[in-house]
């Protein structure tokens, strides 16, 4: 089964190759890591709206008016930035968006993180929300975050008020966490510095779903909102087509459920709607 699954990794590194000659949306760009952190600089793949192919799609070449434009950040899982990250960058320029896939492992040297763990990119995402916020294409009050597995923990740990963001004045409008893993966040203490959507599945045997039913019932109600949506006999990586037949791996097993990828990804973009919405004159983007 281990060399199945590393099949099916080689087959999502080989979509995102093809993936780029075919249709190319996107760039390879490099940006500064914060201050302190290592390394000094971050590389990651950035899909804008108004050009490459989002911008073809739209008829014009300036998707919503020109910009600026709201923006996502995305955080792989722990095998890295393939093509199934660059896929999500790719889509959500299609819907209006300006996303910047962060590669966290690559300028690392690091080959994977399974198994391991790393906070590694709670602070990537900070980095990549000051990029972006300096973009002129780019507007800084309206920036979101998503991430899956790893990414996913990340996202998390990134937005709680008593952990990551409370190092950081800058905050992210919005979070989505595809599959997080709940039962390293304190469930009792959990304050979200931004509204929150959680997708997981109820079979997910890598990333608990009741940790998270315990995180979402117990938050402080100081703290922004949080939206779970849990499927019933849904595994870990749902939105992975490359994930069927399902493999297992470090003992859980992954699978691909069309209906609830599909689901998923309405209950995104809606909710990125929702909380990406313009923001009036002067108001304000830090707390």
């Amino acid at each position: 089964m281990r060399l199945a699954f590393r099949i099916s990794l080689l087959a999502i590194r080989l979509a995102s190759l093809l993936g780029a000659g075919a249709a190319s949306a996107g760039t390879l760009v490099e940006f500064p890591n914060l201050p302190g952190q290592q390394p000094t600089h971050l590389t990651g793949y950035l899909a804008r709206p108004d050009t490459g192919l989002a911008a073809e799609l739209s008829g014009d070449g300036r998707s919503n008016g020109g910009g600026p434009f709201p923006a996502v950040v995305v955080l792989h899982g722990c095998i890295g930035l393939t093509g199934h990250f660059t896929g999500i960058a790719d889509r959500l320029s299609s819907w209006g968006y300006v996303a910047l896939a962060v590669d966290s492992l690559g300028p690392r040297g690091v080959a994977s993180r399974c198994g391991v763990g790393s906070l590694d990119q709670a602070f990537d995402a900070y980095a990549a929300l000051r990029y972006l916020s300096q973009q002129v294409f780019v507007d800084p009050a309206r920036v979101a975050v998503l991430g899956e597995s790893l990414g996913g923990f990340n996202v998390l740990y990134a937005v709680d008020r008593d952990l990551q963001a409370k190092y950081f004045p800058d905050r992210f409008r919005a979070a989505i966490a595809y599959y997080p893993g709940c039962v390293d966040i304190p469930a009792a203490a959990t304050t979200m510095t931004a509204p929150t959507l959680i997708l997981i599945g109820e079979a997910d045997e890598a990333s608990l779903a009741e940790p998270c039913r315990e995180m979402v019932a117990h938050a402080r109600p100081d703290g922004a909102p949080i939206a779970l949506t849990v499927y019933p006999g849904v595994h870990h990586n749902f939105d992975v087509p490359q994930m069927q037949p399902g493999v297992r791996y470090f003992g859980h097993w992954l699978e691909y459920n069309e209906a609830a990828a599909k689901d998923a990804e309405e209950k995104v973009r809606a909710f990125l709607v929702a909380h990406l919405a313009e923001t009036s004159p002067g108001e304000p983007t830090k707390k």
